[in-house]
C-alpha cells in the first residue's frame, strides 16, 4: 500500500510538471515580414522623427520611423500575410547586397523592375497607380526653365542617383552634361535647389510633389512618345530569386488592392506629407 501511494504521488508530481510548464511556456512571436526601405524618395518613402498612427519604427534607426506610398502597401501585404510589419532603414546601393544576405525579406522601396536587375532578385507585380513616367526637374533661375523638349536641355548640367535610371536615363537628352552621380534622391535635390545642377530626372509623381514644396523647382513633362524610354514596368517589391512562395503570396495581396484603393492610399499619404511640412 505504502508503495502504491508513493508512486500515485510521483505521478501527481509528474502530471503538475507538466501541466505548469505547458501552461506558462512562452508561446512563439508573430512571424515578421522584414522590409528595406531607402526613407529618401517622397512621396514613395520618406522618414520622421515623431511617431503617429501612420508611420511605422525604424528598426535599424532609433527614434525615427518610415512612412510613405511603399509602407502604405507593404503594411496591407505584412497583415494578409499574418505577420508582423519591421522596416530597416537601408542605402540605396546596398538594398539588393541585403536582401541576398538575408538580412531583410523584400524590398519596399520604389524600387524599378529593370533588366539589370532580375538578374539579381525576383520582382512581384507592380503596386503603382499609374505607369511610371519620367520628368525633368528643373531650377527656375536656370537658363532652362522654358525648356519643353529633349533638344531644349543640350548643354545643361544634370546630376542624378548613382546606379539609377535617374543617372542613365541623362544620355538621352542630346547635349546634356552629365555631372558626377550622388549617393542620395535629396542630394539630387539640394543640387538642383542650389543652382550646382540645371536639372535633374525624376520620377513625374516625384517631381510634382518637389515642385509643390519648392518654389524654385518647376517639373517639365513631355508629352506620349516626345519623353524618355525607360525600360522596365514599373515600381515593384523585391524578393530573393529563391523566395517563390513569398512572392507568391505577395502578388496575391497586391491583386486585392485595386486601383482605387491605391490612389486613395497614395492621396492620402501625400496630403500628409504636405501637412507635416
Amino acid at each position: 500500500m505504502k508503495k502504491n501511494i508513493i508512486l500515485l504521488a510521483v505521478l501527481l508530481l509528474v502530471s503538475l510538471f507538466f501541466y505548469f510548464r505547458e501552461d506558462n511556456e512562452i508561446k512563439p512571436e508573430k512571424p515578421v515580414l522584414r522590409i528595406g526601405v531607402e526613407c529618401d524618395y517622397v512621396p514613395n518613402n520618406w522618414e520622421e522623427k515623431r511617431n503617429s498612427s501612420s508611420n511605422f519604427p525604424i528598426s535599424n534607426h532609433e527614434g525615427f520611423f518610415a512612412d510613405g506610398y511603399d509602407l502604405q502597401i507593404a503594411k496591407i501585404i505584412a497583415d494578409r500575410l499574418k505577420r508582423e510589419l519591421v522596416v530597416k532603414k537601408i542605402a540605396w546601393d546596398d538594398l539588393i547586397p541585403a536582401l541576398k544576405r538575408g538580412e531583410i525579406d523584400a524590398i519596399f522601396s520604389g524600387m524599378l523592375d529593370t533588366e539589370e536587375r532580375k538578374k539579381e532578385v525576383s520582382f512581384s507585380d507592380t503596386y503603382e497607380i499609374n505607369k511610371t513616367e519620367y520628368a525633368v526637374l528643373v531650377n527656375t533661375a536656370s537658363l532652362y526653365a522654358n525648356a519643353s523638349k529633349f533638344t531644349d536641355f543640350s548643354g545643361a548640367k544634370f546630376t542624378g542617383q548613382k546606379n539609377t535610371k535617374l543617372y542613365s536615363s541623362i544620355t538621352q537628352l542630346p547635349g546634356a552634361v552629365a555631372l558626377p552621380a550622388v549617393d542620395t534622391v535629396s542630394e539630387m535635390l539640394d543640387a538642383v535647389t542650389s543652382g550646382r545642377a540645371d536639372a535633374i530626372i525624376i520620377n513625374l509623381d516625384t517631381g510634382r510633389s518637389y515642385e509643390a514644396t519648392h518654389h524654385n523647382l518647376k517639373v517639365v513633362h513631355f508629352p506620349e512618345g516626345e519623353g524618355f524610354v525607360v525600360g522596365f514596368h514599373g515600381i515593384c517589391a523585391a524578393v530573393r530569386q529563391n523566395d517563390k512562395d513569398l512572392l507568391l503570396r505577395i502578388n496575391d495581396a497586391l491583386d486585392n488592392i485595386k486601383k482605387s484603393e491605391r490612389q486613395k492610399i497614395m492621396d492620402t499619404t501625400v496630403g500628409r506629407f504636405y501637412k507635416n511640412l
